[in-house]
């Protein structure tokens, strides 16, 4: 006798159990197959948003690192530094070689005779007050005498 010849023999409502075994295994594969489907519909939804936020960083990375190169040119920083600071390039009679570096620290270390005493006030003359300083930072460009901006 076979072990699963019930199944053939047994009919449910003029089924046999077998058929109605392969039908439920059937319907539950392809409602499996549907979740999964729909699962994974979702997941690439959320992959199509990623790849949206990492082109986006990709064009601000781009775009910073085009900004930080407009604000990185020499002559810019030359520009603003001639204008809010002062300053300039050092002239060529200034500049020091790597061998006289040596020279200028011993003359810079030994005190020199031609100095002239420091002149101390009297002790009975007040000592000034610095000037009040408005709140908050100041402009470079505030600091400019009215004379010189105005001829512009």
């Amino acid at each position: 006798m076979r072990p699963f010849s019930f199944l053939f023999r047994k009919r449910i409502r003029g089924f046999r159990l077998a058929e109605l075994a392969a039908f439920g295994f059937l319907s539950v594969l392809v409602l499996g197959v549907y979740f999964s489907k729909a699962h994974a519909g979702g997941e690439t939804a959320k992959i199509s948003d990623v790849d949206q936020q990492i082109s986006d960083e990709q064009r601000r990375v781009r775009l910073l690192n085009a900004e930080l190169a407009h604000l990185e040119e020499p002559a810019r920083i030359e520009r603003l530094s001639q204008q809010y600071l002062g300053l300039s390039a050092v002239d060529a009679k200034r500049e020091a070689t790597p061998t006289s570096l040596m020279e200028i620290a011993r003359t810079a270390a030994e005190p020199s005779a031609k100095k002239p005493a420091p002149t101390t006030a009297p002790p009975h003359a007040p000592i000034a007050a610095p000037p009040p300083r408005a709140a908050g930072p100041q402009l470079a460009a505030a600091r400019i005498p009215p004379s010189e901006g105005a001829g512009r």
